[in-house]
């Protein structure tokens, strides 16, 4: 750990030191390069969640907005059921279908009370399972945009260790021998910064769009089984 950075200062002594995020990247202690790629792939698969949410979220409000029209433009919800027990990719056609399914096994009971009780439990269990699903890959988020910062932390206080060491060997405390090892410690928290922020901004977003959605579902759970039991 001491001999790169002791390379390092003779390099900036000598006028030689690249400057270049790619450069410090590669000059580099080896725990610093494994913080600093973490946190990148880290980062573009946080991305590539936000943009796969985002599209979904996208594809599913305009699913829904068009199942509510015909929901309540039709008479027959068994006609209604026809057209889509084979489409569950929407949350709220899939809550929908398992209603149905279950009211046309209990529809002819006499028992109002029980009828409804099955129904809720259903769609109750069906609105968590769908939200479930809609939330997957969302831990990740949370998890990055909370730890990120830290781990970034950990390798610039490792870098900046580092050099502290070397300047040590070389009894030379110049500002220009020290800066470029700091910047190498420091491109670690930048990194962590940047995984982080996007995540933690997508995931309050995401996670309120769901809260809402999951308000939607449950407001045409309810109104399914008024429909259903009058």
């Amino acid at each position: 750990m001491e001999n790169q950075a002791v390379d390092a200062i003779n390099l900036v002594q000598n006028g030689a030191y690249d400057l270049s995020i790619f450069s410090l990247f590669l000059r580099a202690d080896p725990v610093v390069k494994l913080v600093i790629f973490g946190l990148f792939i880290s980062s573009i698969w946080s991305w590539a969640i936000i943009i796969n949410k985002i599209k979904m979220i996208r594809k599913i409000n305009n699913v829904t907005k068009k199942f509510e029209d015909l929901f309540w433009s039709t008479s027959s919800l068994e006609g209604l059921y026809n057209k889509t027990e084979s489409k569950n990719d929407n949350p709220m056609i899939a809550i929908f279908n398992k209603s149905m399914i279950e009211w046309l096994k209990i529809r002819n009971s006499k028992i109002k009370d029980r009828l409804e009780n099955r129904l809720n439990n259903v769609l109750v269990n069906s609105i968590n399972n769908e939200i479930a699903k809609l939330e997957k890959n969302m831990i990740f988020l949370a998890s990055l945009g909370s730890a990120a910062p830290f781990v970034g932390l950990f390798g610039t206080v490792w870098g900046i260790m580092n050099s502290f060491q070397a300047i040590g060997i070389t009894k030379n405390t110049s500002l220009a021998v020290v800066a470029p090892g700091i910047a190498e410690a420091l491109f670690a928290t930048a990194l962590g910064l940047i995984a982080a922020i996007p995540a933690v901004i997508a995931y309050n977003k995401i996670s309120s769009t769901f809260d809402n959605y999951s308000i939607r579902l449950e407001t045409f759970a309810q109104e399914f089984v008024n429909r259903v039991t009058k």
